[in-house]
């Protein structure tokens, strides 16, 4: 079962950049793309490492530690070391504020 969770403002993130957000003891990435608002797991698949510092380029976020690749919008890896897809959820904006769709 899935819930509909308040997690910031539009406001609260540049475009071309994350923020780092935890809801339940789990850890979301949420992006301002050129394409709107996106989330994904914050840790990369490769090392589990954070995303929160990795580059955001249109719809591209590219990991802090060995620089692998993830598309924001599927989660679908692009690049070397990274292999294994980034896990997505839905995103929803509503007066001002972005709602991520997570489990309960």
């Amino acid at each position: 079962m899935t819930q509909w969770i308040d997690a910031c403002g539009t406001d609260d993130i540049e475009e071309e950049d994350l923020i780092a957000w935890e809801h339940g003891g789990h850890a979301y990435a949420i992006y301002n793309t050129n394409k709107g608002f996106f989330a994904t797991d914050l840790a990369c698949t490769h090392e589990e490492e954070s995303l929160e510092y990795g580059l955001v380029t249109d719809c591209v976020i590219e990991c802090p530690l060995h620089g692998g690749r993830f598309d924001i919008c599927t989660g679908k890896a692009l690049s070397a070391p990274v292999s294994v897809d980034l896990r997505t959820y839905d995103v929803k904006v509503k007066d001002g504020r972005v709602f991520v769709q997570v489990e309960r």
